[in-house]
Formats: C-alpha cells, sequence, structure tokens
C-alpha cells in the first residue's frame, strides 16, 4: 500500500464544487471514477479543501492509497489521459502513509477577480464578478489592511459554518487593478471559514464603491456577526491558487492584536515533545478560548507536552481547557546581582577557568555539549547553528568554559539595557556532567561578572525555574538575589501524540 499526493488544477463551472454531491457531479466524484478505472481498484481520494460549487482551482491538493504498483510520479500522465478536460492533474508523488492534506500546517492562497468596466466582457464571464460602479482600490487596500493577522472572523463566515473556532490568521491581503480593468484580491492565510475569501471581497467591494469607509471595516470585525459585513459575491470569481505546505515547524509564534498577545514556542517540539504558551494580554472573556485554542494546536503539531503560562494568573490546579486538564509545574525566578567593581583575581577559587569564545568551527561541537548539559532541564531552550548565527548578529556573546586546555562547560551571555542601566543577562551556564559538584559553576559565574564589567555593565541578572534548586542554590551562593517572582507554569500532557505514533 501507498499514498499518492496529486495537486489538482480544474474549472469549476461544470461541478457542484469539489465535494460528493447526490445531486449533482462533482470533481471529487470524476477523479473517484476515473482512478478506479485506471488503477484497477476502488479508490477514495482525500482532498485539502473543499470549494464550492462554481470556485476554480490551479493547485487543490488530494490523497489517495493504492496498491497498484505503477510510480507516483506517472499516475499524473495516466489520469490525465482519461480525466475530462476541465480538469487536470499538475503532479503526483508518493507520501508517507500517515501524511494527511487538511491535518499539515499550511498556506492557502486564494484570489478574487472582479471585472471592473462599464460593459461586460463574454469571455471573462466565467471567471470573474462583474462591477460596473468605479472602484476606488486605493481605499479597498486600506480597508484590507485591518483583516491582517489573526483575528475572529466570525462576521467573515456563513451563519451555518460547521467551525467550532472562527479563528483565523491572514498572511497577506493584496488589492491590484490590472491593465485589463479586472481588480484581482488576493489573500493568504493559514485556512479559511465557509465562504470567507467570498464575504471579504464582497465587503471591500463595498468599500470601493463608497458604501463603506475603510476603517469601517475594523467594526465589522469586532462586531462577530454575519449581519455586519458585505454580500457574499458569486462563486465564479474565485480561484484557490496554492497550498504550500509547512516544511518544518515555526520556532515562535508571536500575536498580538487588541484582544490578545501571546507567545507560542515550538523549538522544543521536535527534539523534545514539549511547546511553550506564554499569555501576556488576553480579555477575561476571550482567555478559555485562547488558551484551549493554543494547547489544542501545539498538541497537534506534535507536543506531548504543553506548559502553559499567564501573565495575570488566571489558571488553577485541575482546571480544564478542552480535553486538556491542568497541573502546576514550576515558575521562573528573576535574580540579580551588582556587578563588583574590584574584582581581582586573588578573589577567583583555586580552580583557574577561563572563557573562550565560541569559534564557528566548533558550533556542532557546543551544541552537542549543550544538548548533554541541559536536555532535561525545565524551560530550557533549544538551539541550533542558525540561532547561535542569529544571536551572535545581535550581540549575543557564546563561550566555552575551559580549564587549561580542556572545555568543561558552555555559557551564553547578552548584552541589555533597560532604564538606563547597562546589564549582562545570563542566558545559560552548563557545565559537563563529569565535572560537576567540583566548585566550576561558581567560579564560572565569577568570570561573567568580569567579562561583563570589561562591558560597561552594573548588573548581571539570569532566570531559574524554582524547581531547579541546584541551579538556585549555585546562583545564591555566588550572590545572586531573588527580585521577581513570573507567573506559574502549569502543564498538560496530549494523547494526541500516542495516536500518531499508532497511525503511524
Amino acid at each position: 500500500m501507498k499514498r499518492v499526493k496529486l495537486v489538482i488544477a480544474y474549472d469549476g463551472t461544470n461541478y457542484h464544487g469539489w465535494q460528493l454531491q447526490p445531486n449533482g457531479l462533482s470533481v471529487e466524484a470524476v477523479l473517484n471514477q476515473t482512478l478506479s478505472e485506471l488503477l484497477k481498484e476502488s479508490i477514495a481520494v482525500i482532498g485539502a479543501s473543499r470549494t464550492d460549487s462554481g470556485v476554480h482551482a490551479l493547485g487543490n491538493v488530494a490523497v489517495f492509497d493504492t496498491k497498484n504498483r505503477m510510480p507516483g510520479d506517472k499516475i499524473c500522465f495516466a489520469l490525465n489521459q482519461r480525466l475530462p478536460e476541465d480538469i487536470r492533474i499538475q503532479s503526483s508523488e508518493e507520501v508517507p502513509l500517515n501524511w494527511h492534506p487538511r491535518k499539515q500546517n499550511c498556506t492557502k492562497t486564494y484570489e478574487y477577480k472582479i471585472l471592473n468596466r462599464k460593459i461586460d466582457m463574454p469571455v471573462n464571464r466565467l471567471y470573474t464578478y462583474f462591477c460596473y460602479f468605479p472602484l476606488d482600490v486605493e481605499k479597498m487596500k486600506q480597508a484590507a489592511s485591518y483583516l491582517i493577522g489573526e483575528h475572529d472572523f466570525k462576521s467573515f463566515c456563513t451563519v451555518r459554518t460547521q467551525a467550532e473556532e472562527t479563528v483565523r490568521t491572514i498572511y497577506s491581503l493584496t488589492v491590484e487593478r490590472g491593465a485589463d480593468d479586472i481588480v484581482t484580491i488576493r489573500i493568504c492565510g493559514n485556512g479559511f471559514l465557509y465562504n470567507m475569501v467570498r464575504i471579504i471581497a464582497g465587503t471591500l467591494l463595498r468599500v470601493g464603491t463608497g458604501l463603506y469607509q475603510p476603517e469601517h471595516v475594523e467594526e465589522i470585525l469586532d462586531a462577530r456577526s454575519r449581519q455586519a459585513a458585505g454580500p457574499t459575491l458569486p462563486a465564479k470569481g474565485l480561484t484557490l491558487k496554492s497550498l504550500e505546505y509547512e516544511k518544518a515547524l515555526q520556532p515562535e509564534i508571536a500575536v498580538s492584536n487588541k484582544y490578545w498577545k501571546y507567545l507560542l514556542v515550538q523549538r522544543e517540539i521536535v527534539p523534545k515533545k514539549k511547546a511553550y504558551v506564554v499569555i501576556w494580554r488576553c480579555e477575561d472573556g476571550e482567555f478559555h478560548r485562547l488558551a484551549t485554542r493554543l494547547i489544542h494546536q501545539a498538541a497537534r503539531n506534535g507536543a506531548r507536552w504543553i506548559y502553559v503560562a499567564d501573565s495575570n494568573d488566571r489558571i488553577r490546579e485541575g482546571q480544564s481547557f478542552g480535553y486538556y486538564q491542568m497541573r502546576k509545574s514550576y515558575c521562573y525566578l528573576e535574580m540579580e546581582k551588582e556587578i563588583v567593581r574590584t574584582l581581582y583575581e586573588e578573589n577567583l577559587p583555586e580552580r583557574q577557568i577561563r572563557l573562550c569564545l565560541l569559534e564557528k568551527e566548533e558550533r556542532q561541537e557546543w551544541l552537542a555539549s549543550y544538548n548533554e548539559a541541559f536536555f532535561d532541564v525545565l524551560g530550557s531552550a533549544t538551539y541550533d547553528e542558525r540561532m547561535i548565527q542569529e544571536q551572535e548578529q545581535t550581540g549575543c556573546f557564546f563561550f566555552w568554559i575551559t580549564k587549561e586546555a580542556t572545555k568543561i562547560g558552555i555559557l551564553v551571555l547578552l548584552p541589555k539595557k533597560e532604564d538606563g542601566m547597562e546589564m549582562m543577562v545570563i542566558d545559560m551556564i552548563g557545565i559537563k556532567k563529569e565535572f560537576r559538584n567540583q566548585g566550576y559553576g561558581g567560579n564560572a559565574l565569577l568570570r561573567a561578572e568580569e567579562f561583563a564589567k570589561t562591558r560597561g555593565a552594573n548588573k548581571l541578572v539570569l532566570i531559574v525555574a524554582d524547581r531547579n534548586q541546584e541551579a538556585r542554590h549555585l546562583y545564591e551562593n555566588a550572590g545572586f538575589q531573588v527580585i521577581r517572582k513570573r507567573p506559574d507554569f502549569f502543564y498538560t500532557e496530549s494523547d494526541l501524540f500516542d495516536k500518531k505514533d499508532r497511525k503511524a
């Protein structure tokens, strides 16, 4: 058995949409029948986007399973010889058996075309919506800017939508007039609600004709009511351009709008199956919904353990967010130390160590040492070579802790300025296992203080998990004091991880 992925283009004029229909011909039905005849077995495709009746596509995606031995990349050529001329497979390839077109993170791109002239043009009638009122494209662009980003698009979906969650992210939304009098609305996002693109097009059309002012679009978003938005424009002007699947998880997703601000850290999902959510700001009425959505998003992306902190401490032991029950884990303590202005060599312990800046060719060795030291440490970051390079460019210092010629640990320092005061952040400090409990950690802290002093810093600052008693004891002995407690992290464990393994 193998799974084959298809990229499909079709003219939707003669079809009742993508999905199988009891009362009309669909693109899915044609593909099922043609593939079954070609491969001599019963085939049922799974589509990525269920386009409506009359909607066109240049790059829809579907998969199917087959026992046939025909190479995956050859199926498109054999299939195109049997398909009607208004459906064509652009490419075909074999993919893993657990690859599902609707369960992968992707960017969908749609275009809606409006023919804007005094008299209609017959050759465009199947692929554009005709509007004879002059359209102010600049005002449409202004209106479109309010829709970019993560928002609740409840106002822009049909009331009978089956979607429980109406929050979506629009990455880009452009409006351009071509030389052929066609105004093209191009929209890219992580997903779309039922009729969302056609309602957005209808709303922007009203802005273009002067019925709405551009800033009224923000009021429509806030209303969260279908009655507040413009009409649903006809399907014939809409084309699904492409679906671009994410090749790797984004390390971090940071979102800020008028209702919420959060950070979802995903860089730990692949190596440790851990994700972190920090909610900096959220209206009380939105909090439960936001936390539930982010926890589920992290679980769906492969996290087994999801850690969540809320700046307003609204999470409680045993509280449930959807299927996920929270348990208290840890909190971060902010610690600082005034830098000693007279730090002499004789103040350092007998076991002399040095800080040596990391060389480019040593990055992989440094990363291996980091993984050894921090793999199981609560809240520890996950570095890779790209991150080291990026942070070095912003002024971050990566060190080896050495004794004579032996590399015994690692250290990362980050300059920071706050309230006019120069300080140095100890982003991490780690001693290799075979050198622990020998006083090297305290010695390294003194060397970090010495380096910070040469950079003009007045303070050393760091954060430590309250449950990491060994590290906290080290810092307190070195003169660091707790100045602030950050919000508690709670965690939940997802069983989606096990289910994915079983399905694979």
